[in-house]
């Protein structure tokens, strides 16, 4: 999710489409936040680590 948060956020900025830019920030918040939750023994949606 962090990786197409990203990949979102490269296109939305080289091609000036706002949606993009938009989903892709919201994409890689919400990627970091299960990462941050998983790296600290929090299960998240049953799994004990989320890749």
């Amino acid at each position: 999710m962090i990786a197409l948060g990203v990949i979102l956020l490269i296109v939305g900025f080289l091609l000036h489409i706002g949606i993009l830019w938009t989903i892709g920030i919201i994409l890689l918040v919400i990627g970091l936040i299960l990462f941050v939750l998983g790296s600290v023994g929090h299960a998240v949606g049953g799994r004990r680590h989320y890749w």
